[in-house]
């Protein structure tokens, strides 16, 4: 056990022998940290949270009471053998959040990036990578092998098929299930979710310049109302004057990437 001189332990903390805490970390009552954690600079356990499994938080990490972080994946084919959680810094993980190690078939690494947000309630399953500033609203659950890039948002109650992609700047809405991999910048919503149009509201917040946001939406109406399959209008798209916009040459190289499953396209 490694406990920087400098970190707070509340007496009623359970420390197993390994961990690593870093410096100014503060343990609050009741929380249990395992033997292969390592926690950062500046972590904070409020209490009753819980960090096992071989897991690594990143510094100025909050996680919230009765979060359970770093526990085996729920998955049946998963044998004990030795996966990791790895959470980058800043990440505010709040109450009752899950986030599980990876397996062995998955790549062995669930990872998480900076800045997130985690509300009430969110799952982040094995295997799944999570971009930075990422924010998954209360009980929003993200399943297993997900792909989910920078500055997405995911509403309440919301639910990501496992193997699903989600392009950087997407945001769903709540109470939506996503089966399909979603464009960057998408707006999806709807109980079985539907491309609806762009994430406009996001993409204004982060200043993105107005000629790009054009861009997008000529890209979006080329997509949605052009002749051939998704993939052939995005080729197209590709070489068209739209296709200059770095934002939307994004969109078109995540439709022409590789993936397993089929995508969301405009209704």
């Amino acid at each position: 056990m490694t406990i920087d001189a400098s970190a707070q332990i509340h007496p009623s903390a359970v420390i197993e022998d390994g961990a690593v805490i870093g410096p100014d970390c503060r343990i609050g009552p009741f929380c249990v940290v395992g033997k292969d954690v390592e926690l950062g600079r500046a972590v904070t356990l409020k209490s009753h949270a819980i960090v096992t499994g071989w897991t690594q938080v990143g510094d100025d990490t909050v996680i919230f009471p009765f979060a359970n972080i770093g526990d085996i994946p729920q998955d049946l084919k998963y044998a004990g053998e030795r996966t990791r959680l790895i959470i980058g810094a800043r990440n505010r993980i709040r109450e009752g959040v899950t986030m599980n190690t990876g397996t062995e078939h998955g790549g062995g690494v669930t990872r998480v990036g900076d800045d997130g947000l985690f509300m009430a309630g969110a799952h982040v399953a094995h295997d799944a990578q999570i971009g930075n500033r990422v924010i998954l609203v209360n009980n929003a659950s993200i399943a297993g092998h997900c792909v989910i890039a920078d500055d997405v948002i995911v509403g309440g109650l919301s639910g990501v098929h496992q193997w699903v992609r989600v392009g950087r700047g997407a945001i769903i809405g709540a109470v939506t299930m996503v089966t399909n991999d979603v464009i960057p910048y998408g707006l999806v919503q709807g109980p079985r979710g539907v491309l609806d149009g762009l994430n406009l509201v996001g993409l204004k917040r982060r200043g993105v310049d107005r000629s790009d946001i054009t861009a997008l939406r000529a890209a979006f109406q080329a997509l949605a109302q052009g002749e051939g399959a998704f993939q052939d209008r995005a080729k197209r798209l590709g070489d068209s004057e739209e296709g200059q916009s770095d934002y939307v040459r994004e969109i078109v190289e995540f439709v022409l990437g590789d993936t397993d499953r089929s995508y969301l396209t405009p209704g």
